[in-house]
């Protein structure tokens, strides 16, 4: 007999549920969260055990990783989907949790999710820290602008590199407040320079990735938005088609029909948000500050008729599109139409 497991996973312990070919629960356990710990517990299942599932989420690729090395069949499953499952049973812990998941897996009434090498997820790992890192600086500079504007000191538009002496400009004279922006500014010195730091690490391996290299042949494609889609896509060959890479990332409308009705909505923003920000912000690069290409061209027409929030967020997805075929054909980008449809060679 063989059987489907379900895990839910949290920091300390994961419960698990042992379900049998007719939905009956053969064992229940709670085991450490850990990849050592999983495997001799499943070892010790005496059936033949056809799936384990567990939901997306920050232990999932670990747990997943330990869990294939040692033989098993493990599926990640989409988070949004397992959510709502689980929602109708109404009760929540992590024992139905676990029954749940088990059952999902058994009937089939899952979205499996990729598990990514731990090359791209070291690759994330950076990018992750470069944001935190942007964001923390953003918002320090933020908190001081609001203090200083509150006895009416005002820095207006300022450069990064002129916004410590125009601080201290301000500043100077008043004890209090002197007191008040001399932590900020050295701190804010501090993650300039681990900023910088990361933004040169970033540009190397870009630069020496011969992937990321293909991808930034692309105008208002950068070092950071190659390595997000690199490090998002993992591996060109997960989607049969270049079209699949656009509604995976969330750029196409959503759709809610129900008899006569049929609304599109907005933009679904499923999938990596990240992946998803970098593709608009490279949209709004190759609009405003690139040369002419066919790509910018078909982007402005459709912005005549439609806006240009939506021909920007409609450039989003065709350039993750492209950057995709580009990827598995091996291909520079085509500056004009007549290139981009000729005939592609490896």
């Amino acid at each position: 007999m063989e059987v489907y497991i379900g895990l839910d996973i949290s920091l300390a312990s994961t419960a698990v549920c042992v379900l049998g070919e007719r939905g009956t629960i053969l064992a229940e356990a709670r085991v450490a969260s850990a990849p050592a710990a999983l495997v001799s517990f499943m070892q010790e299942v005496p059936y033949g055990i056809a799936a384990i599932g567990l939901e997306a989420g920050p232990l999932s690729q670990w747990l997943h990783q330990g869990l294939t090395e040692a033989g098993f069949e493990a599926v990640l499953m989409e988070t949004r989907r397992v959510k709502a499952a689980l929602k109708a049973t109404g009760l929540k812990t992590d024992r139905r949790d676990a029954e749940g998941i088990a059952r999902l897996l058994q009937l089939g009434w899952f979205r499996p999710v990729h598990c990514k090498t731990v090359s791209s997820q070291e690759k994330r790992a950076l990018l992750t820290s470069r944001k935190s890192v942007k964001e923390a600086l953003i918002a320090m500079e933020l908190s001081l602008r609001g203090v200083l504007r509150n006895f009416g000191l005002k820095l207006g538009r300022v450069s990064k590199g002129c916004w410590e002496a125009r601080v201290r400009e301000l500043v100077a004279g008043n004890a209090m407040l002197e007191a008040a922006a001399e932590p900020i500014l050295r701190a804010r010195a501090s993650l300039r320079r681990e900023l910088a730091g990361l933004e040169r690490l970033i540009r190397t391996l870009a630069k020496d990735d011969p992937v990321c290299g293909l991808l930034m042949t692309m105008p208002g494609v950068g070092p950071v938005v190659a390595l997000t889609f690199k490090a998002a896509i993992d591996r060109p060959d997960r989607f049969r088609r270049s079209k699949d890479v656009g509604p995976w990332a969330g750029l196409t409308p959503g759709r809610n029909q129900s008899g006569e009705r049929d609304i599109i909505g907005r933009i679904t923003k499923a999938g990596d948000a990240g992946l998803r920000r970098a593709l608009y912000q490279a949209a709004t690069v190759m609009l405003h500050r690139t040369g002419p290409n066919w790509l910018k061209a078909w982007a402005l027409r459709l912005a005549k008729h439609r806006g240009m929030k939506r021909a920007t967020v409609a450039l989003a997805r065709r350039i993750a599109v492209v950057l995709h075929r580009m990827w598995r054909d091996g291909t520079a980008f085509r500056f004009t139409r007549d290139e981009a449809m000729a005939p592609r060679t490896a």
